[in-house]
């Protein structure tokens, strides 16, 4: 596609209004940790890896609104949890900018690598003052070092 084919902002958007509406009930079902609704939508094949327009995933979205459940049934279905959004951004750096130590854990579990982003979550960390609790548990995550810049898991 050329940038000639490329759609404008003046275009009427190809997506349909529903689907656009759909996609943002499941970014706020996110927010608010509701797994009933998304345990049936990813069932019934949403992605799991789906972004918003600021490239925060699901699994984003749920990490840093402090859903540790949500980020463990997300991850089952195939979220990447070293997905960045556009800023560069990883789930697990926004989870200890929130301190949001049960989603630190599930995210860890997950494979989340602590050293991949800008800023990664090693440096969150210590920008944070949150050394004592993780730095041991990050150095030693089983991620760590893993994540591969456009590799991604489920995508």
């Amino acid at each position: 596609m050329s940038a000639m084919d490329a759609p404008t902002a003046n275009e009427p958007s190809s997506i349909p209004p529903e689907a656009i509406a759909l996609a943002g009930r499941m970014y706020n079902a996110a927010r608010q940790g509701d797994m009933a609704i998304l345990g049936q939508a990813l069932l019934a094949g949403l992605p799991p890896n789906m972004t918003n327009e600021k490239g925060d995933t699901l699994l984003m979205l749920a990490a840093y609104h402090g859903h540790a459940d949500l980020v463990r049934l997300l991850v089952q279905h195939g979220a990447d949890p070293n997905r960045l959004n556009d800023r560069g951004q990883s789930p697990l750096a926004g989870a200890v900018f929130k301190k949001e130590d049960a989603v630190i854990e599930a995210l860890l579990d997950a494979g989340a690598d602590p050293e991949y982003g800008q800023p990664n979550a090693l440096r969150c960390v210590e920008i944070f003052k949150q050394e004592e609790t993780w730095r041991s548990k990050f150095e030693e995550a089983p991620g760590r070092g893993k994540a591969v810049p456009g590799i991604e898991i489920g995508g």
